[in-house]
């Protein structure tokens, strides 16, 4: 009688253990699930967040070339790479200013100067921004830790559709397009210091 009663106990252990190593499967799987919807869900709000300032931007960038069309002496060439940020009252947290270091903080924006622009509208430069994890922006996929670069150019009426500008066709207006990052002044600085570094190596070895 004893022997069965320690059989029963012993399987009703068993059958318990076997209970809970089913619920923390079941646990497992469902937070696992859900962390990957958590990641899905926090990439596609940082795209959504990105799209949305570029989309802004534009906008305004096409009431300011409407503007200059419309003003007396106003040139749409002297537009070309301003910062579009300054056209825009509302100014964004992740929005850091002018580029302090080669690029922006994960997550982040700034307007990288070229310092061979200057010109009575404002520096010239390019728009920077550092995804935190890898995003589709603009119709481009970033990688976490790649910057993507925008810059502001002028539209012209393309008669022959060859998506060059000749002399004849006029400006029409102001766009932000996106640019290889390898033509923005933090690479050609770093490609000049290449070049400076050999030219001092060379020397050093020619003595």
């Amino acid at each position: 009688m004893r022997s069965a009663t320690l059989s029963g106990a012993s399987g009703l252990t068993h059958v318990r253990k076997y209970r809970l190593l089913v619920v923390l499967v079941v646990l497992g799987t469902l937070w696992w699930f859900l962390l990957g919807v958590l990641e899905r869900e926090t990439r596609n709000a940082e795209g959504r967040a990105a799209n949305m300032v570029i989309s802004q931007l534009r906008s305004a960038l096409v009431i300011k070339g409407a503007e200059v069309m419309l003003s007396r002496d106003g040139r749409l060439d002297q537009h070309r790479s301003i910062n579009p940020f300054e056209l825009v009252e509302h100014q964004w947290g992740n929005y850091e200013g002018l580029c302090k270091t080669p690029q922006p903080n994960p997550g982040d924006w700034c307007f990288r100067v070229d310092e061979q622009k200057e010109t009575a509208n404002g520096p010239k430069g390019w728009l920077v921004y550092n995804p935190r994890q890898p995003v589709m922006v603009d119709n481009q996929q970033a990688q976490a830790g790649q910057p993507l670069a925008w810059e502001v150019t002028t539209e012209f009426a393309d008669r022959n559709g060859n998506g060059v500008r000749e002399q004849e066709e006029r400006l029409t207006g102001l766009k932000l397009v996106s640019v290889p990052l390898a033509d923005t002044t933090v690479v050609r600085q770093d490609a000049r210091t290449r070049v400076a570094i050999n030219l001092i190596n060379g020397y050093e070895a020619d003595e």
